[in-house]
């Protein structure tokens, strides 16, 4: 007997129960904040989606509240190979057979923005959805998943 193969499901929406179980948003506890919220194409908050970010050296997670929110401890990565510091970020969230994958820029890092290779192929309005914004002493960096300034994603 032959089993037809099933289609990809998504594993939400127990996040909170099943990989948000430790701290793990906390990249550097004397860092600076990095906070933002998942929202769907209407604009609505996501709640019980995961947020994750790396640079190479660190990786860190956070679960969203029932408004969409995240939050980070983080201290700015460094420069790689030519390109601007950034956090690669993954977004899990229910309804998505495959996380998507984008990217943090920092807004004071005007000349190394301009020269990195991938942020300098979007144009204007594009990359105004990969820099974060400065907000009382901290960052914030809000994911669109649909609609008006949505984040840009990129293909895994």
């Amino acid at each position: 007997m032959t089993l037809p193969r099933t289609p990809s499901q998504t594993v939400g929406p127990f996040y909170a129960i099943g990989v948000c179980r430790r701290v793990d948003n906390e990249l550097d506890p004397d860092g600076f904040r990095l906070h933002g919220s998942v929202l769907d194409g209407e604009g609505a908050p996501v709640g019980d989606a995961v947020f994750e970010i790396w640079d190479g050296d660190r990786w860190g997670r956070s679960g969203t509240d029932a408004d969409g929110r995240f939050s980070f401890t983080v201290t700015k990565p460094r420069m790689r190979d030519g390109d601007a510091p950034r956090f690669d970020a993954y977004v899990f969230a229910r309804g998505l057979l495959k996380h998507q994958l984008t990217r943090i820029y920092f807004p004071d890092e005007e000349r190394a923005n301009a020269a990195d290779p991938v942020l300098s192929s979007l144009d204007e309005e594009e990359r105004a959805t990969l820099v974060a914004e400065q907000e009382d002493g901290a960052l914030r960096f809000d994911i669109r998943m649909q609609g008006e300034r949505q984040t840009v994603f990129f293909a895994v």
